[in-house]
């Protein structure tokens, strides 16, 4: 993996390297150059990212450890109305010096390079199943319209033509209950 000196995300770290102790810390507001994520939701090309991390020299290499602060953007996944929400990750990871363990992150070049780091950990933080309020009611089966609270699970909906038999009994029961005489006791 070579280092992409041009990149936001790749932070010197020359006046660390092998001082165990030594730290630096960065605040860093980056554009995406491209979308992260590939669902419903996702941050877009454009979009800002704030990016707070501590790099601290270790003896195996330097400690990155930080957030990352962005704002996806997309569809409920119930009604499909646009949505976007701010999400907040912490990261933390060991980027090793080359030649000691191998590991998925090493120091290259006296450089740093964070944006893998950053956009499993973003990306990884977007919700599966992403919607506008947690009592979203999604779309009318028949109509395709957005169901609001009043035409919820209280209105009198369609039967299912799968169920309607039963359905036929429930009524049943309900009529005989009505038509049924009362008790009456000592008659």
């Amino acid at each position: 993996m070579k280092t992409r000196f041009n990149s936001p995300f790749v932070i010197p770290v020359r006046d660390i390297v092998r001082k165990p102790g030594e730290m630096r810390e960065h605040e860093l507001d980056i554009t995406l150059s491209e979308r992260w994520g590939e669902g419903i939701v996702a941050f877009e090309k454009d979009s800002e990212l704030l990016l707070d991390v501590r790099l601290e020299s270790v003896h195996e290499g330097i400690l990155v450890t930080g957030t990352a602060e962005a704002t996806y953007s997309g569809e409920c996944g119930r009604c499909l109305e646009p949505i976007s929400a701010p999400v907040e990750v912490e990261i933390q990871e060991l980027f090793a010096y080359p030649g000691e363990e191998a590991t998925d992150f090493e120091v290259q070049d006296d450089h740093v390079d964070l944006e893998t780091l950053v956009r499993d950990a973003a990306v990884l933080s977007l919700p599966f199943q992403p919607v506008c309020q947690p009592d979203c009611l999604g779309l009318d089966p028949e109509t395709g319209e957005k169901l609001t609270e009043g035409k919820g699970a209280d209105a009198a909906a369609p039967i299912d033509p799968r169920w309607s038999a039963l359905q036929q009994i429930t009524d049943q029961g309900t009529t005989a209950e009505r038509r049924a005489p009362e008790n009456t006791e000592g008659s």
